[in-house]
């Protein structure tokens, strides 16, 4: 389970786009003219199922207001 700290403002960065690279999930947050990305080293899922984790981050993001995007 992730632990989502620090998120911007849903309000002002309405729209999150999540994307994996080999070695980490980013997270890009988009609003008023300005970005904001967060970056998730894989490591830190300490052995869980990255595609559950990836799919229990767009629903948490989702829930908490964000329209949120996945890229391949």
């Amino acid at each position: 389970m992730l632990r989502l700290t620090g998120l911007p403002p849903a309000s002002s960065f309405p729209d999150a786009v999540l994307m994996q690279d080999a070695d980490r999930l980013e997270l890009r947050f988009g609003g008023a003219g300005d970005t904001r990305t967060i970056e998730i080293p894989l490591w830190t899922l300490d052995g869980q199922d990255v595609e559950a984790a990836e799919l229990w981050l767009l629903a948490e993001l989702r829930r908490r207001g964000y329209r949120v995007t996945l890229e391949r």
